[in-house]
This record gives structure tokens, sequence and C-alpha cells, in this order.
């Protein structure tokens, strides 16, 4: 066959009609269309190639028989075949490299992974171990896995580009411009890899078809100088885009997108906080969109807030909170708490407000400092006479906060005076260090419990081991946006949502927070566990949804039963054959 016809295949193949954004992936509403893709080339499809799971009917039909060697094989035993490959695996970024190489072949057989194995293999794909591989991404760059996007290049075209993706139906969409990636900073390009662990996370834990997900990486320049002088970096070396015109690009995209694909929900990764609230703000009526850094991360960090108030026993009225940092992640969870407060705890907008005390690199943030302040920190700016501080230990001491919230991305930040000077002020405060990767976390979970004497309620935004104090054993909880974005980025869009409101988020931290039952808050477990990830989505997709019909911004008819609207829809690669019926 000659190289263009196997191209005009696979465009057929890629290119023919699809459901409905609201009919997707379960295997007993959908036909892979695999009947025009025959032989070797089927094989050479990572979302249509399903290996040793082929039958020998199959392989005869499809002319891949002595492709493949010849024993049938059951998902079951070929994904425990690749958990022997990554225990033979010494580094967590041998891990990945193991897993990535099995997407780029097989996705049916990467998800199954996954999904059997998610509170092993989480923390490979995405946090932690997803920093260091964007750090070396284009060292360890093996195949595509995704979609990039040229601002220099590519520029007025978009919408054409886009038309280059292997499927016609978009349901999620996960975009960055590599701008600040976790806590690590510009990555340029390299920063693709988080979008690629957000879309395995979103099929795994939420339900979508892989088919029907795209990770983008926008390549607006870098300003890193190690990247630009590195010969293995992929994307441009010119001077990082800002300001208008990089909002004019981010523009551009998200309306390519929704001309393409409808219906698909756009969620931004990892922008530079000044751009970050500056496209929110541009762009949440205009597509399907949010922004997990913000309000992914307010929302996880609510639920915490929630089951913490609860396992203390403070009335939400009288809660107060020191964020130190005050960036958009920590403007994202201020505004999250604040508004939980106002709604929940029977106070005005002004009062809750009042409750946050924040933290920049000058010290508490007031009206009395004589900086200019940031447009995203004059949200949280004091104006009460609130005494300028910079000292962590003398503001702790000052306000006596029931929670401390770390979201700096500076490093360990909070030591034994500090800590001590919580438990002064409160028996059981929340101590939550949210940075990633670990080597950006505020505090280990050791030490906090250590240092508080086993008092400190504690969960961090990456994984700590458990942790033995005196008799007890802890076992750290992390708020994890795992618990929260898959559930909302697929209930949004399966009710085709106009836009993701603000009570969309609360309705989805409180559904995460009743997730937990009364016995392990009052142990200081304040969240669920990941191995009931999909469930939990499923829950969290069945709240965001209801919510959507309150508000009315659902397009569709409500379903008899919601829940089982969504679940019937979620993918499943253990029902995954080769010829539908």
């Amino acid at each position: 066959m000659s190289l263009a016809r196997m191209k005009e295949k696979f465009r057929g193949l890629v290119h023919s009609d699809t459901p409905d954004v609201t009919n997707p992936g379960a295997s007993a509403t959908r036909k892979p269309e695999v009947e025009n893709l025959t032989g070797a080339p089927l094989l050479w499809c990572p979302g249509l190639n399903l290996g040793q799971l082929y039958t020998h009917e199959q392989r005869r039909s499809l002319g891949i028989e002595g492709l493949l060697p010849p024993t049938v094989e059951t998902l079951d035993l070929q994904a425990e075949r690749i958990m022997r490959h990554l225990e033979l695996e010494d580094s967590d970024l041998g891990k990945y490299f193991v897993l990535a190489e099995v997407a780029s072949h097989n996705q049916t057989l990467f998800y199954h992974v996954l999904i059997s194995y998610l509170t092993k293999l989480a923390p490979i794909v995405y946090t932690p171990v997803v920093g260091e591989a964007c750090t070396e991404f284009d060292k360890i760059y093996s195949a595509p896995l995704g979609c990039y996007l040229s601002a220099f290049e590519h520029r007025g075209r978009f919408k054409e580009i886009l038309g280059n993706w292997p499927s016609k139906t978009v349901q999620i969409v996960v975009v960055t411009d590599g701008g600040r990636i976790l806590g690590l900073g510009d990555l340029g390009t390299n920063g693709i890899g988080i979008s690629i662990g957000k879309i395995q996370l979103y099929v795994a834990g939420g339900g979508f078809h892989p088919e029907h997900s795209m990770p983008v990486v926008l390549d607006c320049g870098t300003d890193n100088p190690k990247l630009r002088a590195d010969k293995f970096y992929m994307g441009a070396k010119k001077d990082r885009i800002r300001g208008e015109e990089h909002l004019a690009i981010v523009e551009e995209f998200c309306l390519a997108v929704k001309e393409r694909f409808p219906a698909a929900c756009v969620q931004f990764e990892d922008f530079q906080t000044d751009m970050a609230f500056a496209i929110l703000e541009r762009m949440r009526k205009k597509v399907l969109c949010f922004n997990d850094d913000i309000q992914g991360t307010g929302a996880v960090v609510t639920t915490g807030f929630i089951n913490g108030m609860k396992a203390q026993g403070t009335e939400l009225k009288d809660a107060r909170v020191v964020f130190f940092g005050a960036g958009s992640s920590a403007v994202g969870v201020a505004q999250s708490i604040a508004s939980y407060i106002e709604l929940k705890g029977g106070v005005s907008a002004e009062e809750a407000k009042k409750a946050i005390y924040m933290l920049d690199s000058k010290g508490i943030i007031t009206n009395t400092r004589g900086d200019t302040l940031a447009e995203h920190k004059k949200v949280f700016c004091r104006t009460d006479g609130t005494k300028d501080m910079k000292d962590l230990v003398e503001i702790v001491k000052a306000v006596k906060p029931h929670a401390l919230f770390g979201l700096s991305g500076s490093g360990r930040a909070f030591f034994q005076d500090t800590v001590e000077a919580l438990c002064e002020g409160h028996p059981k405060p929340l101590i939550f260090p949210l940075s990633n990767p670990t080597s950006k976390a505020e505090i280990t979970a050791e030490d906090a419990y250590t240092w508080s004497k086993g008092k400190a309620i504690f969960a961090s935004g990456t994984a700590f081991a458990p942790v033995d104090y005196e008799g007890q054993h802890f076992a750290p909880g992390q708020a994890n946006n795992v618990l929260i974005f898959p559930g909302v980025g697929y209930g949004a869009c399966l009710v085709k949502a106009s836009w993701i409101t603000d009570s969309m988020f609360a309705a989805a931290a409180q559904r995460l927070a009743d997730y937990v039952t009364a016995d392990r808050i009052q142990k200081g477990d304040l969240y669920p566990e990941l191995e009931h990830l999909r469930d939990i989505s499923l829950k969290v997709a069945v709240a965001v949804a209801e919510e959507a019909f309150k508000e009315g911004v659902a397009a569709i008819d409500r379903p008899d039963d919601l829940q089982a609207f969504l679940k019937d829809r979620m993918w499943d690669p253990s029902q995954q054959t080769a010829l539908e019926q």
C-alpha cells in the first residue's frame, strides 16, 4: 500500500462521523471505526491497537496474523507484565518513561494499567514525578502524545491545525503555555508533560474516552536561559510573548477549539499568575473552561477546610486562615474559602474575606504597606488596621489562625517555632503545605506531626509517607486536585454547560467533603482515598451537573436518573474489544 493510500485510509478513519458529546465512551454506545484500517497500520495507531487482546479470528479478519505473538492475553495479564517492567526500574523517571512508551503504542492497555493500579501510578503520571518529567521532557521525548501549537508558526491558523488532531469529537482539552509548571518556573514546551498527565487522569479518573481527550501546549516562547541554550529543547528559542498579545493568542486558541469541537471543555493549566486571572476573566463565559490552579485548587482545599473545621469543632464564622503565598492558586483557594464561609457561615462577603490573612514576600498584604499591589492581591488586602508584619511566627502569634496554608512554591518555610506558635493558638491546627512538587512543600509531614506533638491536622499538595510518632500512626492526607477536576470537567461537559459557575465548584467541594465519613474526619482524615477516584469523580460530576441545571446553564434536557446518565457514559478499557457489535 502506498503512503498516500495509507494516509487516505487513516483520514477516513479519524474524520468520519462521531457520536454526540453526550453519548460518548462506553462500549455499549460507541463503535470504534476500525473497518478501514487493517494490517500493520492498525497496530501503529495507539488509539485502536489492542495488541495481545485480539482473538485469532479478529487477527485473521484484520490482516494482522503473524504481526503479534501468537498467544491471546487478557488485559489483566498484560497489565501484570507492565507492572513487572516498572518494578525493574530504579527511578521514578524510568517508570514514567515505561508508561509513556505503553501509552504511545496501546492506549487501551495503558489506561487499564493506570486504572487497575491507580494509587501506585497516579504519582508517576502526575505529581510529583511529572514535575521531573517536564524538566527533562526534551531529553526523554520519544512520542508526541499531544498537540503542539506555535504562536510563532501557527497563529491565525489554530482552527486549521486543530483539524489535524485524530478525532472530530473532543470533550476535554488541557492546555498550558509552560509558563509556570508546578513550582518549577518557565519550562516552555516541556510543559506538555503536565497537559499529558492531566488528560491521563481525566480518562482514568473521570471516565472520558481517550479518543475524545486532547493535551495541548501553546508555544509562546520561553525566558528560561537554560532551555534556550539547550540543543535538545524543542520549542521556539524566543522571548516569551506577554501581555495583550499573549491574551489574544490564548483567545484565538479557545475560540478555535469551540468552533472545531463545540462542546469541549478547556482546562487552563500552569499559566503564569498574572496571565492566569486575565485569561480566566476573559474566556470563562466565551467558552466552556476553567483554571484548575485557581478554581480546582480552591475547591479541593475548601474540601479540606470544610472537614478540618468539623474536626476542630470550629464555627465557620469564627475561622481564621493564614495564607503563605499570594499567587494564582493562593488567591483561588482564598476566594473559594471566603465564598464558602459567606454561604454556610451566615456572614456577609466582606466579613467572610476578613477570615483571610494573605502573605506575600513582603508580609501581610495591607493597604498601609506603601507598595503597589498586583490586581489579584487587592481582593484580600486588609483595610482594617491590621499591623504590618513580615515574620511568619509573629503573624501566627498575632492572628492565632485555625489553619496555615502554604502555596508559596518556595520550599521549606514552616519551622518548629511556626508549628509551636500554631499550637499555642489552637489545639488542633490545620497545616497544609500545598506547593508542588515535594521539594517545594513548605513543611514535611514528619516535621508537622513531630513539632505539633501529634496535634496537627495535616494535608499536603504532594504525597508524603505515613508517619509514626510516639505510638501513633498518621497517614498524611493529600489535597490532590485530581479529586476535583475530572468530575468537574465530566459533569460540565456531559450536560453541555454554557459556562462553569462558582457555585458549581462550591457544589463539587461540598460533595467531595461529604464523601468522607464523620468517623474518619474525627481521626484527622479530611480526604477520601485515591483508590475510589472513579466513584468520587462520578459523585462530583453529579453535583456539578445538578448545579448546572439549577442555575440554568445546562443545555440538555435533564435525564430522569442523572447519576445513571453520567455513569453509563464513562469509558472503561476493560470493556473494550476489537470489533464492537
